[in-house]
Parts: structure tokens; C-alpha cells; sequence
């Protein structure tokens, strides 16, 4: 649905988009991430027709974004991370106004708008002021002027800034609702809603791209060792010399007691984290009448990756996951771009 090939972006001496390539299938919802200046927000307004690259090509759905302009634009909804409204208008006669900007057909319009805004559920605020609503309103009815038109691509840019826990999970039921039907990008520094509602997941830093993959399998190539986390019942120590005898157990580590007669052990293993090493540590522990509450494999989250990925060769070497800069080395922000 979306082909960007060699993408480049060079502001003088500087390429805030440095040679980038990668698809989005149609259907597909894709998280886009990186840190401040990265070039996330300078992708999407070259994705979206607002400024031109300097070489390489975006295509939507066949149509290149620089010979056909218009059929591009029309195939995509735009949802900036500051919305486009006007505060002083009343929400259908803002929404009747952007219905007629992007010259959609008149006959239809009453019963499309209507449509749209039951979609993302606005019906009881639709003849209020704009500047009156509380920011998550706010936020759905700028998703809902992205979505006039029903564009095949939705291109969202921290839709979540600024809401509350249950905004947030409201507007995510919305972005996973339409990704049923729609092609979504999202851009979102909220990491682990990326995990909840992206397929498949691209980090760039610096203008290159630099890891693109499921959430799932980039937690497992960033994940060096095989640990597990475990919930014994029984007593510490005695515990902790059955473990020991659980072949493939490099090491333990006491997280301490979580439950009445039970502790919490991590166990670091030289051999993979499979069904025969389960069975192995279920069958060894049952025989000594220790029963196993709870078993989680240890994994990288997306948010050891992306600030593995994305920190300074210094931060690096320091520390693997430490935090990252906010500007992410001295990186200019995509706003001053």
C-alpha cells in the first residue's frame, strides 16, 4: 500500500532523512518510532505531500506522491500531532468545513459526516464549540477530519499526547477499530501502546533506519540471554537446591517472598527456554512437593530496544538501556526542521 524507497531529506549540510526504505501493507498497522529529531515527523510530511524530499520516492497505493499529488492525498488521513481545528467553531460546522475542503460529494455528506462521527464517538459534543471540549474530544475530532473521505491511509502522530489513562485506551479501541479496514501509521513516544496495537514496528535515529520487525521478534533478538522468572512455593533454600539440579540452569537470583510460603526466583539457563526445559523444571519440582505458581520468560521490552537503539555510543558503553537524551545526542527536534 505504501512503498518508501531511498527517501532523503537534506537541509544544507544536514539529512534529517537519510536514504530510507520500507513498505506498509495494506491493513497493516505500523508503529513508527525514533527519538526527538530523528526524522519521524519529516517522513510523515513527506509521506503526506506537505514538503517535497530531496531524492527517493513514496508511492500510496501505485500513485508516486511527486507526479500525482492529488490521488495521493486523497488515499490519506492526516491526524498531526497538534489538530488542525478551530477553536471557535462549533464540531459539525467544523467538520461540514472539511468535508467541502476536500471537495467530497455533496449528496452524501450529511449521512458520511454522521457516519464518521459515530465511528469515533463524538455524537453527544457534535453542536458544541470546539475549544470547549476536554483535549481527549479534542483529539477524536481531529481523528475525525482525518477520516472524511474514508482514506485508505491513516497517518497518526501521538494521538494519545496529553490524555488520561482512560482516554488513551478509548482513543487505542479507536485506532485498532479502524485498523480492520485501514492502513495506519502511528507515531507514538507512548511505547507501550505501540506494543498493544502495531503489528510490526520500524525505529529510525538519526535520519537511518535502523531495526524493522514485529514487537515480538525484535524482543527476541535483543534479548542476549534465556531468563526466566518463577513462583515457588515452598522454602527458600530447599528451593533453591532443587533448581540447582535442573539441567541447563546457569544461574538463580532471589527476587524475594511475593506470596505466603512462596518466593520469587530468576534463573538464567545455557539452553533454550523450551518445552524439555519445562517439563524438566516442573517434573523436578513436583517431586519434592514445590509446587510452580507463576512462569514468565524475561524478554527486551520495546523500550529497552528503542533506547538500546537509539542512545550514543558513550550511553552505549555505559549502559546498555540506560535513558536516552531527550534530544537523543544533541539531534534537532523534527519541529525545527
Amino acid at each position: 500500500m505504501i512503498e518508501i524507497c531511498n527517501l532523503t531529506k537534506s537541509y544544507g549540510n544536514k539529512k534529517a532523512v537519510d536514504d530510507i526504505t520500507f513498505t506498509v501493507e495494506k491493513g497493516e498497522i505500523l508503529g513508527f518510532l525514533g527519538p526527538n529529531g530523528a526524522g519521524k515527523s519529516t517522513t510523515m510530511n513527506i509521506l503526506t505531500g506537505y514538503i517535497s524530499s530531496t531524492s527517493g520516492s513514496v508511492k500510496v497505493d501505485g500513485f508516486d506522491i511527486l507526479e500525482e499529488p492529488n490521488e495521493v492525498k486523497k488515499r490519506i488521513g492526516y491526524l498531526p500531532e497538534q489538530p488542525p481545528l478551530y477553536m471557535d467553531m462549533v464540531v459539525s460546522d467544523y467538520l461540514n468545513f472539511v468535508y467541502d475542503l476536500k471537495k467530497l460529494n455533496k449528496a452524501e455528506k450529511l449521512k458520511h459526516i454522521q457516519d464518521i462521527v459515530d465511528i469515533v464517538g463524538i455524537d453527544d459534543v457534535k453542536s458544541r464549540k470546539i475549544g470547549n471540549l476536554s483535549k481527549g474530544y479534542k483529539q477524536r475530532v481531529g481523528l475525525a477530519q482525518a477520516l472524511l473521505g474514508n482514506p485508505e491511509v491513516l497517518i497518526l502522530d501521538e494521538p494519545t499526547v496529553g490524555l488520561d489513562p482512560k482516554q488513551i485506551i478509548e482513543i487505542r479501541n479507536v485506532i485498532k477499530e479502524l485498523g480492520k479496514e485501514r492502513t495506519i501509521i502511528l507515531s507514538s513516544h507512548i511505547l507501550p501502546e505501540v506494543s498493544a496495537v502495531c503489528e510490526r514496528v520500524i525505529i529510525i535515529n538519526k535520519g537511518k533506519l535502523v531495526a524493522e520487525d514485529t514487537p515480538q521478534n525484535l524482543s527476541h533478538r535483543f534479548t542476549q540471554n534465556s531468563k526466566l522468572q518463577i513462583r515457588v512455593m515452598g522454602n527458600q533454600s530447599d528451593i533453591i537446591d532443587v533448581l540447582k539440579t535442573v539441567p541447563g540452569v546457569k544461574s538463580i537470583v532471589v527476587l524475594g517472598q511475593k506470596e505466603t510460603d512462596s518466593f520469587d526466583f530468576e534463573i538464567e539457563t545455557t539452553v533454550p527456554l523450551d518445552a524439555e526445559f519445562s517439563k524438566q523444571l516442573f517434573m523436578l519440582c513436583a517431586q519434592k512437593q514445590m509446587p510452580i505458581l507463576m512462569q514468565k520468560e524475561i524478554a527486551a521490552s520495546l523500550e529497552d530496544i528503542f533506547i538500546h537503539l537509539t542512545a550514543t555510543d558513550s550511553q552505549i558503553k555505559q549502559e546498555p538501556y540506560a535513558e536516552e537524551n531527550e534530544n537523543s545526542g544533541g539531534e534537532t527536534d523534527d519541529s525545527d526542521i
